[in-house]
């Protein structure tokens, strides 16, 4: 047999279709699903990952398969490592990416580490990215997928060299539509199931909800106020409100007013046009760098600050404390705190970081 791959089936299309690759290339994969939260922590409406009929759906394309199946239990890591950071993020007034976190420290971190101590050689998703060895410089990196609309490359910028190393995405230079075909013509059960959509454990997009379920603190109301520091109304909560929200404010203006602050400390929301969302700076850290070192000197970049946005020309300065100043080339829309900035040249992730500040 081949080498040892764990392969994390979410009973997703995608996970299983990665399972069935990897077992024609030869390798001997043994299937896995996460439990990652009870559906009572995650106040569980619709459908998201974790629930049973995905458990099942998984266990059943490894029976087809004929490969091993388990489901581990990573519901005390989750929550320390995503949900808890979830919480404490929105509470100092930034918007996080737990997409981002689940990938760092639980799918690349708790896994693979599970898997070493099994014994297995790799570990494999459905994600759809590419990880390549860079000639010039050594390092392994994440490049772009080959289908521009699927690609993940964005959340998956602070993986490390060693995850990196020891990872398969077997979906990399497939698009969906021939995804969704392979797992028709293996007759696969979820050939044609719907993707998970929204943050998982807070399925109905209530953050607010999710916040007093979980940390039993209710958010306190405080004023919407105009850049002049004039009240326009009341929020049911600063936490409650996002960096460029337009939607369910509660304000009538003669002009369309989008968020463009918060203060936490004084528990006051600012309201603005769409032309005070927009700037050019910000300071990121926590940087995890893929196909280069960290680079002493200033260097030109494309950079995203959203996954849904196109890479846009800018200038990434490193700090003397490790931390990165980027500075775009044009203005750019409602940069926010706690969400990830990632770097590229061309197809290939340079690296990513934690945006702290936007001076």
């Amino acid at each position: 047999m081949g080498a040892k791959v764990l392969v994390a089936m979410s009973g997703g299309v995608d996970s299983s279709v990665a399972a069935w690759l990897l077992q024609r290339q030869g390798y001997e994969c043994v299937g896995v699903t996460m439990k990652l939260y009870t559906n009572e922590s995650a106040g569980r409406k619709g459908h998201t990952c974790c629930a049973l009929e995905d458990v099942e759906d998984a266990r059943e394309v490894a029976r087809r398969l004929d490969i091993p199946y388990y489901v581990f239990n990573f519901t005390e890591e989750f929550d320390r490592q995503v949900m808890r950071r979830f919480a404490q993020s929105y509470r100092r007034g930034d918007t996080p990416n737990p997409c981002i976190d689940c990938n760092r420290y639980l799918k690349f971190g708790a896994l693979l580490h599970r898997a070493q101590v099994l014994g297995m050689d790799y570990i494999a998703t459905g994600h759809y990215a590419r990880i390549c060895l860079t000639p010039e410089s050594g390092r392994w990196a994440v490049r772009k997928a080959a289908d521009p609309d699927r690609d993940q490359s964005y959340v998956l910028a602070s993986m490390t060299q060693d995850q990196l190393a020891h990872t398969l995405f077997p979906l990399g230079r497939l698009r969906k539509s021939e995804v969704r075909r392979i797992a028709e013509e293996q007759g696969f059960v979820n050939a044609r199931k719907h993707d998970s959509q929204d943050i998982c454990f807070v399925p109905d997009g209530d953050y607010g909800a999710f916040l007093a379920r979980y940390t039993g603190r209710i958010a306190c109301p405080g004023d919407i106020l105009d850049r002049e520091g004039r009240v326009l109304g009341r929020h049911r909560g600063a936490e409650c409100y996002t960096l460029g929200q337009r939607k369910g404010l509660g304000v009538s203006a003669a002009e369309p007013l989008y968020v463009c602050g918060k203060s936490m400390a004084d528990n006051t929301v600012t309201l603005g046009p769409e032309s005070a969302l927009y700037g050019r700076t910000l300071l990121a850290g926590d940087w995890v760098w893929g196909a280069i070192g960290a680079p002493r000197e200033p260097l030109r970049v494309w950079a995203k600050v959203r996954y849904r946005q196109t890479e846009r020309p800018a200038l990434a300065e490193p700090l003397p404390d490790g931390t990165v100043r980027l500075t775009f080339d044009e203005p750019q829309r409602a940069i926010t705190t706690g969400q990830a900035v990632v770097l590229y040249r061309g197809d290939t992730v340079l690296g990513g970081g934690t945006i702290t500040a936007v001076p």
